[in-house]
């Protein structure tokens, strides 16, 4: 196992909060693998990008010779961590979190070693939980602790609604790191309240303290928001080649070099040689890198030529879907342009279709539309473009 200065100079590497250094080199003298918690609630199907970050951290520890328990929040999941909400979120039903909690257990290895790696659901110890455990539990925490945290601070401040069972979250949280004994527990930084408080809970039990880390929240392909599904910002491990470049290429000139460090994990000598390149090119690099990390080098070439070709040489893309429209959506072999969009699959509804078309991203055999009242007669094999990447060609019913 590498020395502990060696340990302590790179785990602190691109970490915001490190609470803290002399704890962790008391940890690293036991000279035993520690055990690093990651917990992660299975609120959507796929991991992305953001998660990344906080994954390439617990690879890091790994690779030093710790083990990384990584908790599946199938019981957190169903109440909704409330972290950065100004309102109470609406908890996942169960069969939702047990079909995301799969996917997740499936995509970590995409980046964690399986060799040194627990899987665990936290349904296995709240479950069993009876009303008089949960209510010891609950004795352990004060109010005035929970309304420290700011966003409870803020919804309290403002007379907006806090339910009992968000009060819960944070101490499920932090009862995790109590089951499992972590010595570290890592999170973005919006976690850092509920990672503090599994030291307290953790020295109310008579354990030592868990070391807390955080780390930085990549913003999405949006260059505003934190990186998020249901803010449609995100880019997917399990995407195609082709969206998953053509997303990264949308990265701002800008927000790409977070990427490259938060991501990539790129050196400051790597990083300084891309800035010395045209952001096209750097930018064609960070699709590059990204589509062999999750899937192979030849299908990065593939999507940067793909790339090159449908957006610097204006060339319609080798390959795309092909959409046959239904007889009934025609009239007089004419159709209106929102229910041609939606019917193609490019919008997911009458109203998304209406906002592309107004943005002047709706295209048809290269003839922009632009009128949501429009009625089109698409011949056979006419394409439709919305946007950069949405592309379909029309077939016609009985052509």
């Amino acid at each position: 196992m590498p020395s502990e200065p060696h340990q302590v100079e790179q785990i602190r590497s691109r970490v915001v909060d490190f609470i803290s250094p002399p704890e962790f080199v008391e940890q690293l003298k036991a000279d035993r693998p520690l055990r690093i918690k990651l917990g992660a609630d299975p609120s959507s199907p796929d991991l992305h990008l953001g998660h990344v970050v906080v994954l390439n951290k617990l690879r890091e520890f790994q690779d030093l010779g710790h083990t990384v328990v990584f908790i599946i929040g199938d019981f957190t999941g169903m109440i909704g961590d409330p972290s950065g909400r100004s309102q109470t979120r609406s908890p996942l039903s169960r069969e939702d979190v047990q079909r995301n909690a799969e996917t997740y257990r499936n995509q970590v290895f995409k980046i964690l070693d399986p060799d040194h790696t627990e899987i665990r659901f936290n349904s296995e110890w709240c479950s069993g939980l009876g009303f008089e455990d949960v209510l010891g539990l609950s004795g352990r925490v004060t109010v005035a602790q929970m309304l420290a945290r700011d966003d409870f601070s803020n919804r309290h401040a403002e007379n907006q609604p806090i339910s009992l069972v968000e009060f819960m979250y944070p101490l499920i949280q932090a009862y995790d790191s109590v089951v499992i004994e972590a010595d570290v527990e890592l999170g973005g930084t919006d976690q850092l309240f509920n990672l503090l408080l599994g030291r307290e809970l953790q020295r109310s039990f008579g354990q030592t303290p868990q070391v807390v880390l955080t780390m930085p929240l990549l913003e999405g392909t949006d260059g505003t928001q934190k990186m998020s599904k249901s803010l449609d910002n995100y880019i997917g491990l399990t995407e195609s080649p082709k969206d998953m470049f053509g997303k990264a290429m949308s990265v701002s000139d800008d927000l790409m070099w977070r990427y490259f460090e938060l991501v990539l994990c790129l050196d400051p000598e790597e990083i300084g040689r891309l800035r010395s390149l045209h952001p096209r090119e750097a930018k064609d690099e960070l699709g590059r890198e990204l589509v062999t990390r999750y899937h192979g080098e030849p299908s990065a070439d593939a999507a940067s030529k793909e790339f090159a070709r449908v957006f610097s040489e204006r060339k319609l893309p080798s390959d795309m879907p092909v959409v046959e429209l239904r007889p009934d959506c025609l009239v007089d072999g004419r159709i209106g342009i929102l229910n041609l969009v939606s019917s193609s699959g490019l919008a997911s509804s009458n109203s998304e279709a209406r906002r592309l078309v107004q943005q002047g991203a709706v295209h048809l055999a290269d003839e922009r539309v632009s009128d949501p009242r429009a009625e089109v007669a698409p011949e056979d094999g006419s394409v439709l473009r919305c946007g950069k990447r949405g592309f379909v060609r029309i077939r016609m019913p009985n052509a």
